[in-house]
């Protein structure tokens, strides 16, 4: 396995564009996301829906999240993997203990939030966050941790003063990329950007989540360095999901013929899960995908 995932992270967020990093909430959405992306974000929304069935507002067990990371990086070996810490699952020296296994077994990066329990999904309402000199202690302490691994300071601050004076001092750490979670218009957007000066911006993009739809060329031309895409696996998937078992219902539990050239049946399920084998028999540079440009 490599070492150098943060380092490839790195270069990657350093190219030209918005480097797109998809959220994906189990094994086999992963499978599908690897087809057409190099790069993952493992999401605590998606995570904590398909992990627990329950909301994203604090259930995660790190140890879960580190066994599914550590699953992930089995299957695919030359993909991005960022990884969402939350708050770091509330101790400073958790989150330590956290981004020292996550490196071990792979991660490329974690995203480490500023929020105080109860905490929400940064697109919800009724978020809090912790005082920023407790948070810029608990950050630094995961800086001082990390050896290659990226890291995102993220706050999510709503205060107009407090999101500004948040971003600078987060962008004069030694993080490697700041994210303003549910930044709510592009003005604000171009705010934060001049707030953070050179440091790279990560945008994140939510179904019905509060910020603009954006393709990536937009992405680009304001500045933006990362797009993380929180749930499109997971919302396509509720909706496929519910779709086929209303059909299936409806037609007296008669499942629908497939086609082997085009359907979704066994065969084509296979066909993708053996990939999952395949990527550690053929050489890295032939294995990894070539990076995609697509709008949102």
């Amino acid at each position: 396995m490599k070492t150098n995932y943060g380092r490839t992270l790195r270069e990657a967020i350093a190219s030209p564009g918005t480097t797109p990093l998809i959220g994906v909430y189990d094994m086999y959405s992963a499978s599908l996301a690897a087809e057409h992306f190099d790069g993952m974000f493992v999401s605590g929304f998606g995570f904590a829906a398909s992990y627990y069935g329950l909301p994203d507002i604090g259930f995660i067990a790190w140890p879960d999240m580190v066994a599914f990371v550590q699953r992930l990086r089995g299957a695919f070996p030359d993909h991005h993997l960022l990884v969402d810490i939350d708050d770091g699952y509330v101790d400073p020296e958790v989150a330590c203990h956290v981004v020292e296994g996550l490196e071990r077994i792979g991660a490329s990066g974690v995203i480490l939030e500023d929020q105080k329990r109860p905490r929400r999904c940064g697109h919800a309402d009724g978020k809090q966050v912790l005082p920023l000199e407790e948070y810029l202690e608990k950050l630094e302490m995961v800086l001082a941790t990390r050896r290659d691994l990226v890291v995102v300071a993220r706050t999510d601050a709503t205060e107009e003063q407090d999101i500004l004076l948040r971003a600078e001092r987060l962008a004069a750490t030694d993080a490697d990329v700041v994210l303003v979670d549910g930044v709510r218009s592009v003005e604000w957007m171009r705010r934060i950007r001049s707030a953070v000066g050179d440091k790279p911006l990560l945008f994140n993009q939510i179904a019905g989540g509060k910020s603009p739809r954006l393709s990536l060329t937009e992405l680009t031309e304001l500045g933006m360095d990362v797009a993380i895409y929180s749930t499109p696996c997971l919302f396509a998937a509720h909706a496929a999901v519910g779709a086929a078992l209303a059909e299936l219902k409806a037609a007296d539990g008669r499942l629908p013929a497939v086609d082997d050239t085009q359907g979704i049946g066994v065969a084509a399920s296979t066909r993708l899960l053996e990939r999952n084998i395949a990527r550690h028999r053929v050489p890295a540079a032939a294995s990894a995908p070539a990076r995609e440009t697509v709008d949102a």
